[in-house]
Protein backbone atom coordinates (compact mmCIF):
# COMPACT_ATOMS: atom_id res chain seq x y z
CA UNK A 1 0.00 0.00 0.00
CA UNK A 2 1.08 3.50 -0.56
CA UNK A 3 1.58 6.20 1.58
CA UNK A 4 -1.38 7.61 0.86
CA UNK A 5 -3.45 4.63 0.38
CA UNK A 6 -1.79 4.22 4.59
CA UNK A 7 -3.14 7.66 5.78
CA UNK A 8 -6.55 6.47 4.27
CA UNK A 9 -6.58 3.06 5.86
CA UNK A 10 -5.71 4.42 9.25
CA UNK A 11 -7.91 7.29 9.15
CA UNK A 12 -10.94 4.63 8.50
CA UNK A 13 -9.90 2.44 11.50
CA UNK A 14 -10.32 5.20 13.69
CA UNK A 15 -13.08 6.29 12.41
CA UNK A 16 -14.17 2.52 13.03
CA UNK A 17 -12.96 2.46 16.33
CA UNK A 18 -10.67 -1.03 15.41
CA UNK A 19 -7.58 -1.42 16.82
CA UNK A 20 -3.81 -1.19 15.19
CA UNK A 21 -0.68 -0.08 15.46
CA UNK A 22 0.70 2.22 12.93
CA UNK A 23 4.19 1.02 12.26
CA UNK A 24 6.70 3.70 10.32
CA UNK A 25 10.48 2.85 8.90
CA UNK A 26 12.38 6.12 10.51
CA UNK A 27 15.82 4.45 9.49
CA UNK A 28 17.31 1.93 6.99
CA UNK A 29 20.87 0.83 6.87
CA UNK A 30 21.42 -1.12 4.07
CA UNK A 31 21.04 -3.62 2.54
CA UNK A 32 17.21 -3.47 3.71
CA UNK A 33 14.30 -4.27 1.42
CA UNK A 34 12.26 -1.44 2.77
CA UNK A 35 13.29 2.56 3.03
CA UNK A 36 12.59 5.43 5.57
CA UNK A 37 8.98 6.50 5.47
CA UNK A 38 7.94 2.99 4.61
CA UNK A 39 4.51 2.12 6.58
CA UNK A 40 2.17 -0.13 7.55
CA UNK A 41 -0.72 -1.29 9.59
CA UNK A 42 -0.97 -4.48 11.94
CA UNK A 43 -4.26 -5.88 13.07
CA UNK A 44 -4.59 -7.88 16.79
CA UNK A 45 -4.89 -11.02 14.78
CA UNK A 46 -1.24 -10.27 13.44
CA UNK A 47 -2.41 -9.30 9.87
CA UNK A 48 -0.10 -6.68 8.41
CA UNK A 49 -1.01 -4.41 5.60
CA UNK A 50 2.00 -2.15 4.11
CA UNK A 51 5.51 -2.74 3.90
CA UNK A 52 7.93 -2.09 6.42
CA UNK A 53 10.52 -5.21 5.56
CA UNK A 54 11.11 -8.67 4.34
CA UNK A 55 9.75 -11.85 6.09
CA UNK A 56 12.42 -11.40 9.05
CA UNK A 57 11.84 -7.96 9.80
CA UNK A 58 8.10 -8.68 9.19
CA UNK A 59 7.80 -11.42 11.44
CA UNK A 60 9.67 -8.93 14.44
CA UNK A 61 6.96 -6.09 14.10
CA UNK A 62 4.26 -8.34 14.42
CA UNK A 63 4.86 -9.34 17.47
CA UNK A 64 6.09 -6.28 19.09
CA UNK A 65 2.83 -4.67 17.79
CA UNK A 66 0.71 -7.82 18.97
CA UNK A 67 1.87 -7.29 22.68
CA UNK A 68 1.94 -3.37 21.91
CA UNK A 69 -1.90 -3.84 21.88
CA UNK A 70 -2.16 -5.32 25.22
CA UNK A 71 0.49 -2.56 26.91
CA UNK A 72 -0.93 0.52 24.67
CA UNK A 73 2.44 2.36 24.68
CA UNK A 74 4.29 3.54 21.63
CA UNK A 75 8.09 2.04 20.86
CA UNK A 76 10.81 2.75 18.82
CA UNK A 77 11.73 -0.68 17.26
CA UNK A 78 15.83 -1.57 16.35
CA UNK A 79 16.42 -4.43 14.21
CA UNK A 80 19.67 -5.86 13.69
CA UNK A 81 21.08 -8.73 12.13
CA UNK A 82 24.04 -8.75 14.69
CA UNK A 83 23.94 -8.46 18.33
CA UNK A 84 24.23 -5.22 19.88
CA UNK A 85 24.71 -3.91 23.52
CA UNK A 86 24.85 -0.05 23.64
CA UNK A 87 21.70 1.91 23.74
CA UNK A 88 19.83 -1.15 23.92
CA UNK A 89 16.67 -0.83 25.83
CA UNK A 90 17.73 2.98 26.62
CA UNK A 91 15.18 5.67 25.87
CA UNK A 92 14.84 7.38 22.64
CA UNK A 93 13.19 11.38 22.45
CA UNK A 94 9.84 11.11 21.35
CA UNK A 95 9.08 7.58 22.80
CA UNK A 96 8.59 5.85 25.69
CA UNK A 97 10.86 3.13 24.97
CA UNK A 98 13.37 1.81 22.91
CA UNK A 99 13.91 -1.83 21.99
CA UNK A 100 16.86 -3.78 20.34
CA UNK A 101 16.29 -7.12 18.51
CA UNK A 102 18.57 -8.82 16.99
CA UNK A 103 16.91 -10.99 14.27
CA UNK A 104 20.09 -13.21 12.61
CA UNK A 105 17.72 -13.72 9.10
CA UNK A 106 18.09 -10.41 8.04
CA UNK A 107 19.49 -9.33 5.06
CA UNK A 108 22.29 -7.62 6.78
CA UNK A 109 21.07 -4.47 7.55
CA UNK A 110 19.59 -2.36 10.70
CA UNK A 111 15.84 -1.15 10.78
CA UNK A 112 14.33 1.44 13.09
CA UNK A 113 10.37 1.14 13.17
CA UNK A 114 8.61 3.75 15.22
CA UNK A 115 5.05 0.96 16.61
CA UNK A 116 2.01 3.43 17.68
CA UNK A 117 -0.29 1.66 18.65
CA UNK A 118 -3.64 3.26 18.43
CA UNK A 119 -6.37 1.82 20.67
CA UNK A 120 -9.94 3.23 20.69
CA UNK A 121 -12.34 4.85 24.02
CA UNK A 122 -14.55 1.01 25.06
CA UNK A 123 -17.63 1.35 23.88
CA UNK A 124 -20.17 0.99 26.79
CA UNK A 125 -23.78 0.62 26.18
CA UNK A 126 -26.10 1.45 29.37
CA UNK A 127 -29.48 0.71 28.47
CA UNK A 128 -31.78 2.93 31.18
CA UNK A 129 -33.06 5.72 32.82
CA UNK A 130 -32.57 4.60 36.02
CA UNK A 131 -30.38 6.62 38.93
CA UNK A 132 -27.65 3.31 38.40
CA UNK A 133 -28.04 3.96 34.86
CA UNK A 134 -27.48 7.88 35.13
CA UNK A 135 -24.03 6.99 37.13
CA UNK A 136 -22.86 4.19 35.38
CA UNK A 137 -22.74 6.98 32.49
CA UNK A 138 -21.07 9.68 34.41
CA UNK A 139 -18.60 7.46 35.93
CA UNK A 140 -17.75 5.55 32.53
CA UNK A 141 -17.08 8.93 30.74
CA UNK A 142 -14.43 9.50 33.58
CA UNK A 143 -12.58 6.12 32.87
CA UNK A 144 -12.72 7.08 29.26
CA UNK A 145 -15.45 5.13 27.84
CA UNK A 146 -17.64 6.00 25.05
CA UNK A 147 -21.26 5.41 26.10
CA UNK A 148 -23.78 4.28 23.69
CA UNK A 149 -27.19 3.51 23.54
CA UNK A 150 -26.83 0.17 20.77
CA UNK A 151 -24.68 -3.01 20.75
CA UNK A 152 -23.34 -1.72 18.12
CA UNK A 153 -22.61 1.94 17.30
CA UNK A 154 -21.29 3.37 13.70
CA UNK A 155 -19.72 0.11 13.08
CA UNK A 156 -18.19 -0.60 16.30
CA UNK A 157 -19.18 -3.91 18.64
CA UNK A 158 -19.45 -2.43 22.14
CA UNK A 159 -17.09 -3.91 24.80
CA UNK A 160 -19.98 -4.02 27.23
CA UNK A 161 -23.49 -3.69 27.63
CA UNK A 162 -25.62 -3.00 31.09
CA UNK A 163 -29.32 -3.11 31.08
CA UNK A 164 -30.13 -1.04 34.35
CA UNK A 165 -34.08 -0.21 33.60
CA UNK A 166 -35.44 -1.72 35.93
CA UNK A 167 -37.83 -4.07 33.85
CA UNK A 168 -38.08 -2.07 30.63
CA UNK A 169 -37.12 -4.29 27.28
CA UNK A 170 -34.24 -6.19 28.82
CA UNK A 171 -34.66 -9.29 27.49
CA UNK A 172 -34.41 -7.67 24.22
CA UNK A 173 -31.09 -5.76 24.76
CA UNK A 174 -29.52 -8.84 26.77
CA UNK A 175 -30.51 -10.92 23.76
CA UNK A 176 -29.09 -8.33 20.69
CA UNK A 177 -26.03 -7.52 23.45
CA UNK A 178 -24.77 -11.46 23.34
CA UNK A 179 -25.89 -12.12 19.30
CA UNK A 180 -23.45 -9.73 18.50
CA UNK A 181 -20.82 -11.43 20.50
CA UNK A 182 -20.30 -8.13 23.34
CA UNK A 183 -17.93 -9.71 25.81
CA UNK A 184 -19.48 -8.75 28.94
CA UNK A 185 -23.12 -8.39 28.94
CA UNK A 186 -25.01 -7.67 32.43
CA UNK A 187 -28.39 -7.10 34.08
CA UNK A 188 -28.91 -4.49 37.42
CA UNK A 189 -31.22 -6.94 39.28
CA UNK A 190 -31.49 -8.58 42.18
CA UNK A 191 -30.34 -12.59 42.33
CA UNK A 192 -33.95 -14.00 41.82
CA UNK A 193 -34.93 -12.15 39.77
CA UNK A 194 -31.99 -11.68 37.05
CA UNK A 195 -31.65 -15.85 37.37
CA UNK A 196 -35.82 -15.48 36.05
CA UNK A 197 -35.19 -12.74 33.46
CA UNK A 198 -31.99 -14.58 32.16
CA UNK A 199 -33.68 -18.05 32.35
CA UNK A 200 -36.45 -16.63 30.00
CA UNK A 201 -33.68 -15.18 26.84
CA UNK A 202 -34.67 -17.42 23.74
CA UNK A 203 -30.53 -18.10 23.83
CA UNK A 204 -28.52 -21.31 24.22
CA UNK A 205 -27.60 -22.28 28.03
CA UNK A 206 -23.64 -21.35 27.19
CA UNK A 207 -25.40 -17.40 26.18
CA UNK A 208 -27.33 -17.62 29.11
CA UNK A 209 -24.38 -18.36 31.25
CA UNK A 210 -22.43 -15.22 29.92
CA UNK A 211 -24.92 -12.60 31.39
CA UNK A 212 -23.51 -10.94 34.59
CA UNK A 213 -26.73 -10.76 37.26
CA UNK A 214 -26.69 -9.05 39.65
CA UNK A 215 -24.33 -6.42 37.83
CA UNK A 216 -20.73 -5.89 39.47
CA UNK A 217 -18.52 -7.32 42.02
CA UNK A 218 -19.75 -8.00 45.54
CA UNK A 219 -18.31 -4.42 47.47
CA UNK A 220 -21.41 -4.46 49.61
CA UNK A 221 -22.37 -1.58 47.16
CA UNK A 222 -25.68 0.05 48.06
CA UNK A 223 -25.52 3.93 46.32
CA UNK A 224 -26.16 3.81 42.92
CA UNK A 225 -23.20 5.59 42.38
CA UNK A 226 -21.57 2.53 44.24
CA UNK A 227 -23.46 0.06 42.40
CA UNK A 228 -22.06 1.95 39.08
CA UNK A 229 -18.53 1.91 40.59
CA UNK A 230 -18.52 -2.19 41.56
CA UNK A 231 -20.17 -2.66 37.66
CA UNK A 232 -17.36 -0.58 36.14
CA UNK A 233 -14.74 -2.50 37.90
CA UNK A 234 -16.24 -5.85 36.94
CA UNK A 235 -15.83 -4.56 33.35
CA UNK A 236 -12.67 -3.46 33.85
CA UNK A 237 -11.29 -7.14 35.72
CA UNK A 238 -12.55 -9.20 32.70
CA UNK A 239 -10.66 -6.94 30.02
CA UNK A 240 -8.25 -7.29 31.49
CA UNK A 241 -8.11 -11.09 31.84
CA UNK A 242 -9.25 -11.23 28.44
CA UNK A 243 -5.97 -8.91 26.58
CA UNK A 244 -3.73 -10.42 25.02
CA UNK A 245 -2.88 -13.02 22.00
CA UNK A 246 -4.82 -16.33 22.46
CA UNK A 247 -2.58 -19.59 22.81
CA UNK A 248 -2.31 -21.16 19.07
CA UNK A 249 -2.66 -24.60 20.07
CA UNK A 250 -0.43 -27.59 17.49
CA UNK A 251 -3.76 -28.83 15.24
CA UNK A 252 -1.96 -30.04 12.06
CA UNK A 253 0.08 -28.03 9.28
CA UNK A 254 -0.98 -24.72 9.06
CA UNK A 255 -1.80 -22.99 5.44
CA UNK A 256 2.02 -22.90 4.36
CA UNK A 257 2.26 -26.94 5.21
CA UNK A 258 4.29 -26.23 8.31
CA UNK A 259 3.19 -28.84 10.80
CA UNK A 260 3.73 -27.35 13.85
CA UNK A 261 6.20 -28.83 16.53
CA UNK A 262 6.39 -27.41 20.42
CA UNK A 263 8.48 -25.33 22.59
CA UNK A 264 8.39 -24.02 26.55
CA UNK A 265 7.17 -20.26 27.13
CA UNK A 266 9.94 -18.93 28.79
CA UNK A 267 8.41 -16.72 31.23
CA UNK A 268 5.19 -18.83 31.94
CA UNK A 269 6.88 -22.59 30.91
CA UNK A 270 3.36 -23.06 29.58
CA UNK A 271 3.62 -25.37 26.28
CA UNK A 272 2.85 -23.20 22.92
CA UNK A 273 3.39 -24.16 19.02
CA UNK A 274 5.87 -23.11 17.02
CA UNK A 275 3.81 -22.46 14.08
CA UNK A 276 5.29 -18.82 11.92
CA UNK A 277 1.85 -16.91 13.00
CA UNK A 278 2.39 -18.12 16.55
CA UNK A 279 3.86 -15.15 19.19
CA UNK A 280 7.77 -15.51 18.95
CA UNK A 281 10.83 -13.12 19.09
CA UNK A 282 14.28 -13.76 18.00
CA UNK A 283 16.24 -12.92 20.59
CA UNK A 284 20.49 -13.14 19.98
CA UNK A 285 20.09 -16.25 17.20
CA UNK A 286 17.55 -17.90 19.50
CA UNK A 287 13.77 -17.85 18.53
CA UNK A 288 11.81 -17.87 21.89
CA UNK A 289 7.89 -18.41 21.71
CA UNK A 290 5.15 -16.71 24.54
CA UNK A 291 1.56 -17.97 24.98
CA UNK A 292 0.17 -14.30 24.89
CA UNK A 293 1.47 -10.99 24.30
CA UNK A 294 2.02 -9.84 28.49
CA UNK A 295 5.09 -13.07 28.50
CA UNK A 296 6.42 -11.80 25.30
CA UNK A 297 6.67 -7.71 26.91
CA UNK A 298 8.12 -9.56 30.07
CA UNK A 299 10.69 -11.16 27.96
CA UNK A 300 11.48 -8.34 26.02
CA UNK A 301 12.41 -6.15 28.89
CA UNK A 302 14.68 -8.48 30.43
CA UNK A 303 15.86 -11.83 28.50
CA UNK A 304 18.82 -11.93 30.39
CA UNK A 305 16.26 -13.11 33.48
CA UNK A 306 14.39 -15.29 31.53
CA UNK A 307 16.84 -17.35 29.49
CA UNK A 308 17.86 -20.84 30.10
CA UNK A 309 21.46 -20.90 31.69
Amino acid sequence: MSRPDIADRTASLRREGIPFVHATVVLADRPTSAKPGDEAVVFADGTIEGFVGGTCAESTVRAQSLALLDSGEPLLLRITASPETVGAGSPAPGTSAKLSVHNPCLSGGTLEIFLEPVIPAPLLVVHGDSPIADALTRLAGDLGYQVATTPVEGGRRAAAVVCASHGRDEEDVLTAALAAGVDYVALVASRKRGESVVASLEVDEASRGRVHTPAGLDIGARTPEEVALSILAEIVAERRSTTGRPVQEPSGPDEAGQTPGTAIDPVCGMTVATLETSLHLDHEGTRYWFCGSGCLRAFAADPAGYRAP
